[in-house]
């Protein structure tokens, strides 16, 4: 029997990957957390499960925070990373981080379940999609995209700004202050060597990292 936590802050999407997950007759969901806090607090309650189904996109310390302290930890609990962004935006940064997977909330209920059964046997799950990524980063080194080299959070705030989001909005969404979120901000102008949030949507479109619609 798979042993499962989930990690998401949206109590539908917790339910919905509950519900898909317990058809499988070979995994059980042992508990649910909507943040980082309640999940080390439900781990200390109900121990490390086998898998860790995880959201990117959580108040506070982000998916991808959670996944470096847990690889920093030692963890043995080795974490599908499950989101709402699409694969360009986030797979890579999370298997670096230490995920053994990535999944896309709006593709087939089917793949998580495919994914948790192949993470559950240590083995890592990656999309088609993901690997053709992999190829390439591995065959033609050296050009990278200049966002690379944004760290996690600054990618996010570059992702939500160019979605429209406000400072403001971003700060509620990302429990952060919104003097914080302005620093990521200047920081992502600087180092894309853009001017403004108009450049920064611009700069999103053309990279896939957001829609243009």
């Amino acid at each position: 029997m798979i042993k499962v936590l989930l990690c998401d802050d949206h109590a539908l999407i917790r339910r919905g990957i509950r519900d898909t997950l317990s058809d499988a007759p070979d995994i059980q969901v042992i508990g649910e957390a909507g943040d980082y806090g309640e999940l080390r607090a439900l781990m200390r309650t109900v121990g490390e499960a086998d898998v860790l189904v995880l959201d990117i996109n959580l108040p506070g310390r982000s998916g991808l925070d959670v996944l470096h302290v847990l690889k920093d930890e030692g963890t043995t609990m080795r974490v599908l990373v499950v989101s709402m962004y699409p694969e360009d935006q986030y797979a890579i940064r999370a298997l670096r981080a230490g995920a053994f997977g990535y999944v896309n909330k709006g593709g087939d209920p089917q793949l998580i379940v495919a994914a948790v059964r192949t993470v559950g046997q240590g083995r890592k799950y990656v999309t088609p999609e993901i690997a053709q990524m992999l190829v390439e980063s591995l065959t033609t080194p050296g050009t990278e995209a200049a966002h690379e080299k944004l760290s996690d959070r600054e990618l996010q705030t570059l992702v939500m700004i160019a979605s429209g989001k406000r400072l403001s909005d971003i700060a509620e969404e990302l429990t952060l202050s919104p003097k914080t979120v302005s620093v990521y901000r200047a920081r992502v102008l600087e180092k894309l060597g853009l001017s403004n949030n108009s450049e920064m949507t611009v700069y999103a479109i053309r990279n896939g990292l957001v829609g243009s619609e």
